[in-house]
């Protein structure tokens, strides 16, 4: 049996376990199962290998304490759910761990923790420091105050993204299937895929979604997006089941391995590419189309020519093309009401009429993204 180098030869490592594999289905934690988890990862890190754990279960943790029988479905009673959760869960992870001498930290992540710059240097420091003292990491997204991301997001495409920021060597998810298949794995005629060199060789595979507990958020749908957004940033992948996890750090070929497609890219902006929803779009022509994409320069006001939404400087919005298209996406400098009467119009003349700030970029070519 071959081992694989790429999972032996990892030194940090970002493990994400699901909902549906740390939870029974009442919504209860399963004390066994986070125990036997925890027992794996801290014989890794007895091995030398650093772990940070990216855990969902916060609002099913909740439910039984809150005599929910499902998962609710209202944005304020998830919060309430998670708020509940949260600690449980956290509990759970800092008493198994203190079996093994191993200290649990959480860590709540919002997307503004990332994409805006001030902050992602903070978040990665934050990381490197509790790596550094010994600390076992627990990540989740901040769901209690969380808006779109609860409704949204899900902590597949999360773990992507910290296995970035960590600058981690492998990603490890957990489902409650023991890999990806090209079919139901239900179905007898289904196989099990070893290796996927590309994510964009899955066109023919039919991926399922939610879990059979209905409790977790993702499916085997989220769990590809992530591996797309891991392996294009030079991360390897390993899917796997939870009971396959031992197995999976020690690199033996179980589940499927998704192979690097490219290299590291600048973490915040592989954030604002994955991690931030547009709060409204710039209409540029097709000159400035071609100084973003072709030369990647930053977006001035000379080359806008519509505005779409409602949104204030700092937030996040779509760069399109003549014809709706967005071609990239960035952070604004400017507020959706100043910007009609800049429009067109040079720096030059932006300065010489309205002020120095004036002349500055509407959106700055360190904080913009192609799509």
């Amino acid at each position: 049996m071959s081992m694989r180098a790429e999972v032996t030869g990892a030194r940090r490592v970002v493990v994400k376990v699901g909902s549906s594999s740390l939870t029974t289905a009442a919504g209860g934690i399963d004390p066994a199962r986070v125990q036997d988890l925890v027992d794996v990862l801290a014989a890794r890190r007895a091995a030398g290998v650093e772990v940070v754990l990216v855990s969902s279960g916060a609002i099913a943790a909740g439910l039984a304490p809150l005599g929910l029988k499902r998962r609710p479905r209202g944005l304020a009673a998830q919060q309430a759910a998670a708020s509940v959760g949260q600690g449980l869960l956290v509990h759970r992870y800092t008493e198994e761990l203190a079996r093994h001498g191993v200290i649990a930290g959480q860590v709540l992540l919002t997307v503004d923790d990332v994409t805006r710059r001030s902050h992602y240097r903070n978040a990665y420091q934050t990381f490197a420091k509790l790596l550094d003292l010994g600390v076992l990491p627990i990540v989740n997204e901040n769901d209690t105050v969380a808006t779109s991301e609860i409704r949204f997001g899900d902590n597949d495409r999360l773990a992507a993204l910290v296995a970035h920021l960590v600058h981690a060597d492998l990603l490890v998810l957990l489902s409650d299937v023991d890999g990806l298949y090209d079919a139901d794995p239900s179905r007898p005629d289904s196989s099990l895929l070893r290796d996927v060199l590309s994510v964009d060789d899955l066109g023919d595979v039919r991926i399922g979604r939610t879990g059979a507990a209905g409790l977790g958020t993702g499916g085997m749908q989220t769990k590809v997006d992530a591996a797309r957004i891991a392996t294009g940033a030079g991360i390897p992948v390993v899917l796997t089941s939870a009971e396959k996890t031992g197995p999976a750090l020690a690199g033996e070929p179980v589940g499927t391995l998704f192979h690097t497609t490219g290299r590291r890219r600048p973490t915040r902006l592989l954030w604002l590419a994955h991690a931030t929803e547009p709060q409204g779009t710039l209409v540029l022509d097709a000159g400035a189309v071609r100084a973003v994409v072709e030369r990647r320069a930053s977006l001035l006001a000379a080359g806008i020519t519509g505005v779409q939404g409602t949104f204030l400087a700092g937030e996040p919005v779509d760069l399109a093309g003549p014809d709706g298209t967005p071609v990239a996406r960035g952070l604004v400098n400017f507020d959706a009401a100043e910007l009609p009467a800049l429009l067109g119009r040079s720096s030059h003349d932006l300065k010489r009429e309205l002020g120095a700030e004036y002349e500055r970029e509407v959106v700055h070519r360190d904080d913009l993204v192609l799509l």
